[in-house]
C-alpha cells in the first residue's frame, strides 16, 4: 500500500510481521477498518536478520497463519530460510493488508477526547484502537564492556551473524547457547572453524523419541495448547529461554558434549572482560547436566503418555553424557587463543518506547491479559507466550490475533468514535 497517511483509522497495528499481518486478516474478515504501520518492510526480520542456513526448529505442519496453513510436499521436515520467505510472501500476497511500510512510529499515547494520537515518521493519525505488533525481540543486548575488547576482533551479534565466511579466518568465540548461539555454534563448526562456546542456561530437548519428533509427541500431549496461566511457571515461563535443538539438514539433536568431543570448546557463563582476558563462571559442568535433566524429562512425560495411552512405539531410553570437562576453564586470553571474532548470541530486550500508557512491570514488560491491557483500546499480539507457547510463532498467532479481532470488534463503536469526530470535525 502506498498512499498518504490518514489523519484517522479505527484500528492502527503497530508491526507488520507475521503477528500484525495475522490480525489484518481477521480484522479484514471482519469488516474491520485498520491500518498496519511498519517502520521497514513486511516481515522483513526473517530476510535480514536471520542467518543463511537458518531453519525452522518446529515441524513444517506447525506453520498455520490464517487461512494459509503449510501445504508444501514436507510437513514433517523443516523449511529453510528461503522457503520460509516463499511461505510469507505468498501469505501476505493473500492478506494484502492495509499497509504503510517504511513508516516508523514514534509516539503513541492516550488522547483526552477518547482513542490514542499515533504519531509516525509520515505524520500525525488518531486511532480508537492501538494493537502493538512489533514482537518482544526487539533490541539486541550487547554486554557493556564489548567495547573495551581489542579493535581487531570483530564482534557481532546473532542477529548479523549470516555464514562462517562472513568473519575473519581464525578461532569464533560465540556467547551464549539458546537457539540462536547453539545453531551458529554448530554453523560455524561445520564449517570446519575452531569454536569457543560460552554455556549458559538454556536447556535442550530431542529432535525424535520412539519414532516420532518430540514437537509431535507433545503436541499430541496438548501441551502446546496449555495458557500461560495454567503453566506451573505461570508469567515466569515467558522469561524462560527456548530449548536448543535443529531443524537443519531434516533435523537433529544439539549436543553440546558431542561437539566437544570434536574439537569445540566449550566455557561456563561469561563473567567479564579485564586486561585482553575474558572470564567465566564455574558453571559448564552444571549447565549441561541441567539441559540433559530437562532433555531426559521431557523424554520420560513421553514415556508416561505413551504408557498412559497404550500406544506402541519404539522402547524408551535416556540420554548418557558422551563428555563431561575434567576442569573448567575460566579464562580466555584471546590474543594467546588467536580469537579473530566474536558473535553475540544474548538475546533482545522489547522495545515499547514509542509507547506512553500504564502498561508495562518496572522491567517494561507488557501487562496484559491474553493481549488486552487495562487500558481500554490497547492490547499487544506477537509476544512470548501471549496465551500459549506458540503465541510468538507461526502455529498458534493466528488464533491469538483471532481473538483480539473479537475483543476489538466489540470494543469498537465507529458511529460514536470521539477519535473520528474529532478528526472529522
Amino acid at each position: 500500500m502506498s498512499a498518504p497517511l490518514p489523519t484517522f483509522v479505527p484500528v492502527a497495528v503497530v508491526g507488520g510481521g507475521q503477528a500484525g499481518l495475522s490480525l489484518s486478516a481477521h480484522l479484514k474478515t471482519r469488516g474491520i477498518e485498520h491500518l498496519v504501520l511498519e517502520k521497514s518492510t513486511a516481515m522483513h526480520v526473517w530476510a535480514d536478520r536471520r542467518w543463511d542456513n537458518f531453519c525452522l526448529v518446529t515441524p513444517n505442519w506447525q506453520c498455520d497463519l490464517p487461512g494459509h496453513p503449510y501445504e508444501g510436499p514436507d510437513p514433517d521436515g523443516f523449511m529453510r530460510k528461503p522457503e520460509i520467505l516463499a511461505y510469507l510472501a505468498a501469505f501476505r500476497e493473500k492478506v494484502d493488508p492495509p499497509l504503510l511500510e517504511g513508516t516508523a512510529v514514534t509516539h503513541v499515547f492516550p488522547h483526552p477526547l477518547g482513542g490514542f494520537t499515533v504519531e509516525t515518521s509520515a505524520g500525525t493519525l488518531r486511532a480508537d484502537q492501538v494493537v502493538g505488533a512489533s514482537g518482544g525481540y526487539t533490541v539486541p543486548i550487547m554486554p557493556s564492556y564489548a567495547g573495551d575488547l581489542p579493535a581487531s576482533i570483530a564482534q557481532i551479534h546473532s542477529e548479523e551473524y549470516r555464514n562462517a565466511a562472513q568473519l575473519p579466518p581464525g578461532p569464533v568465540l560465540v556467547v551464549g547457547s539458546g537457539q540462536s548461539g547453539a545453531q551458529i555454534a554448530e554453523d560455524l563448526h561445520l564449517a570446519g572453524r575452531q569454536v569457543h562456546l560460552a554455556v549458559g542456561n538454556a536447556p535442550r530437548c530431542a529432535r525424535f523419541y520412539r519414532g516420532r519428533d518430540v514437537v509431535t509427541w507433545l503436541a499430541d500431549m496438548n501441551y502446546y495448547d496449555m495458557p500461560v496461566d495454567m503453566h506451573p511457571l505461570r508469567e515466569g515461563v515467558r522469561d524462560n529461554t527456548n530449548h536448543y535443538v535443529t531443524g537443519r539438514d531434516g533435523g537433529r539433536d544439539i549436543d553440546l558434549r558431542r561437539f566437544a568431543t570434536e574439537g569445540m570448546r566449550l566455557y561456563g557463563q561469561l563473567d567479564g572482560y579485564e586486561q585482553g582476558t575474558l572470564r567465566f563462571l564455574p558453571t559448564l559442568g552444571k549447565s549441561l547436566d541441567e539441559a540433559d535433566r530437562v532433555y531426559n524429562g521431557i523424554n520420560a512425560s513421553i514415556d508416561r503418555f505413551i504408557d498412559e495411552m497404550g500406544i506402541e512405539a519404539p522402547p524408551p531410553s535416556a540420554y548418557e553424557p558422551v563428555w563431561k570437562p575434567d576442569a573448567e576453564p575460566l579464562r580466555l586470553d584471546l590474543a594467546a587463543e588467536g580469537i579473530a571474532a566474536i558473535v553475540w548470541c544474548i538475546g533482545f530486550r522489547p522495545d515499547f518506547g514509542w509507547l506512553q500508557a500504564p502498561v508495562f512491570t518496572s522491567q517494561g514488560h507488557p501487562l496484559h491479559k491474553r493481549g488486552v491491557t487495562e487500558v481500554p483500546g490497547l492490547y499487544f499480539l506477537g509476544l512470548p507466550w501471549l496465551h500459549t507457547w506458540g503465541s510468538g510463532r507461526f502455529s498458534s498467532v493466528g488464533r491469538d490475533a483471532a481473538h483480539l479481532a473479537e475483543r476489538i470488534e466489540e470494543a469498537l463503536s465507529v458511529a460514536r468514535s470521539p477519535a473520528r469526530l474529532a478528526a472529522v470535525g
